[in-house]
C-alpha cells in the first residue's frame, strides 16, 4: 500500500508509521507544522505540511489532494479530528484513494457525548448517570444533585477541560468558565472511584480485527496517559463489537473508548464513558504485524493485546516528574529502569528529538488565549460539532440528527 498518515504530531501516529514502513509498505505523513514528530520518521517516503483543516477546510482539502495525486497515494489514515473534515469532504477526494474511517455520520454520533450516550444504551452497554445540561443554571443545579460529580463537554478531548470537585483536577476548572448551550452541551455524571480503562479497536466491515485494553500508568498532568499496560479484554471487545452492531455493521476504520472501572482486578464491572472515533496510544501495545494485517482485513478472529505488555513515553515521564510531589519519584524512577519506550528497537530516535517543536507548536497556539498547552496541542486539527465548509447535504442532515439524537 501506499499510505498517507495525517496528524503526524501524535506519538500514536509515529507507531503507526513506524509498523506500516517496517513491513515494507510506502508512507507518506501530513500536519499542520513541519515539526510534527511523526514527519521526521526513517519509514517515510516522505511528508508535507499542510494547512489547518479547522481553520482553513478549503485549502487543507487542496492541499492534500494534490500530494495524494502527486505520490499516487492509495490509502488516507488520519488520526485524530482532522478525520472529520476528510469524512465530510470525502467526495471531493480523488478517484481511488480510499478514505480509512467510517462515514461523516457514524463518526460525528460516537464523537458527540450525549449522542454517544444514546448509542450506548441502544448498544446494552452499561453507561453512567448522565444528565445533559444546556445553559449554566442547568450545569450549577447538576452539579449539585451530585455529592461527587465530573462534567465536561460534549465535544472535548484529552481529559482537559473537566469540572469536578473530586480527585487532583478537584477546582481546576472554575465554574465560572463552564458555559453549555444548547449547540454545546455538557455531560454530567457522578464521579466514582476507579481506574480510567481505555481501548483501541481495527475495525473492517463491521467486524473487530485486532482490539487492545489498558490502564494509564501514568498521566501527564492528571489526564492524558504517557504510560500504558495492557489488560484483559474479555469484556471491552464484546462491548466494542455490540457498539459497532448498534452503528453500522459496515463500519471500517479506527475506534478508542474509555471506561471507568467500578469493579476490581479479579472481576471488573465496567462503564462507558466516552468514544474517540480515532487510534489512540493503544495502538502502541500491538505488534506491527497484527496491526498492518488488521487494517487490511487480514485477520479471521480478533487479536487482542498480551496483558501485562508494558510501554511508556519516556520523554513525557521525565517531564512530568518535575511537576509531580516527591513522593511521586519512585515511581517514576520503576517506570524508567523497566518500562519499555515506545521507541524501542524502531531505530528511529531523530522522530522524537522533534518533541520540543510539538510543544513549542501549542505553546504557540495556547499563547494570549487561555488555554493550557496539552489542550491547544490539537487545537488546528480539532472539531467541535459545528458545520464544516463544504459537507454535502447528507452530512449536514446526519449532523442535525446526532444533536437530536442525545441523551
Amino acid at each position: 500500500m501506499r499510505v498517507l498518515v495525517t496528524s503526524s504530531r501524535n506519538t500514536f501516529a509515529l507507531d503507526l508509521i513506524r509498523k506500516l514502513g517496517s513491513v515494507g509498505h510506502t508512507v507518506f505523513a501530513a500536519d499542520t507544522y513541519e515539526g510534527a514528530v511523526g514527519s521526521h520518521s526513517r519509514f517515510l517516503a516522505g511528508h508535507l505540511t499542510t494547512p489547518s483543516p479547522r481553520f482553513e477546510t478549503d485549502a487543507f482539502i487542496a492541499t492534500v489532494n494534490a500530494y495524494v495525486e502527486e505520490h499516487d497515494i492509495e490509502v488516507v489514515i488520519p488520526t485524530f479530528e482532522e478525520v472529520f473534515y476528510l469524512a465530510a469532504r470525502a467526495a471531493d477526494l480523488p478517484e481511488g484513494v480510499r478514505l480509512y474511517a467510517g462515514s461523516f455520520g457514524d463518526l460525528a454520533r460516537l464523537h458527540d457525548k450525549a449522542s454517544f450516550q444514546r448509542l450506548a444504551q441502544d448498544a446494552g452497554v452499561p453507561i453512567p448517570e448522565t444528565v445533559v445540561v444546556t445553559s449554566p443554571d442547568e450545569l450549577r443545579a447538576a452539579i449539585e444533585s451530585f455529592p461527587r460529580y465530573f462534567a465536561r463537554a460534549a465535544f472535548s478531548r484529552g481529559g482537559v477541560g473537566l469540572l469536578t470537585n473530586t480527585g487532583p483536577l478537584a477546582g481546576k476548572v472554575p465554574v465560572e468558565d463552564c458555559v453549555p448551550t444548547v449547540d454545546q452541551p455538557w455531560l454530567v455524571q457522578p464521579f466514582v472511584d476507579g481506574p480510567m480503562v481505555c481501548t483501541y479497536s481495527v475495525v473492517v466491515d463491521g467486524k473487530v480485527q485486532a482490539h487492545t485494553t489498558y490502564k494509564a500508568a501514568e498521566q501527564w498532568a492528571h489526564s492524558t496517559a504517557i504510560a500504558f499496560v495492557a489488560v484483559d479484554s474479555t469484556d471491552t471487545l464484546r462491548y466494542t463489537q455490540q457498539l459497532v452492531d448498534a452503528l453500522d455493521p459496515g463500519f471500517t476504520g479506527q475506534i478508542s473508548f474509555d471506561f471507568v472501572d467500578h469493579g476490581s482486578d479479579a472481576a471488573p464491572d465496567y462503564k462507558i464513558i466516552e468514544c474517540n472515533p480515532r487510534p489512540t496510544n493503544g495502538v502502541i501495545l500491538l505488534e506491527a504485524d497484527v496491526v498492518v494485517k488488521a487494517i487490511q482485513g487480514e485477520l479471521a478472529e480478533p487479536v487482542v493485546a498480551v496483558p501485562g505488555t508494558e510501554r511508556q513515553i519516556t520523554l513525557a515521564v521525565i517531564a512530568d516528574a518535575f511537576t509531580e510531589p516527591l513522593s511521586h519519584l519512585p515511581r517514576t524512577l520503576h517506570d524508567l529502569l523497566h518500562v519499555r519506550d515506545v521507541g524501542a528497537g524502531w531505530w528511529d530516535g531523530a522522530a522524537m528529538l522533534w518533541s520540543p517543536a510539538t510543544i513549542a507548536h501549542g505553546a504557540k497556539i495556547s499563547h494570549g488565549d487561555r488555554k493550557e498547552v496539552l489542550a491547544a496541542l490539537g487545537d488546528d486539527i480539532v472539531w467541535n460539532g459545528e458545520p464544516i465548509d463544504g459537507m454535502s447535504e447528507t452530512d449536514a442532515a446526519a449532523l442535525e440528527a446526532v444533536h437530536a439524537g442525545r441523551v
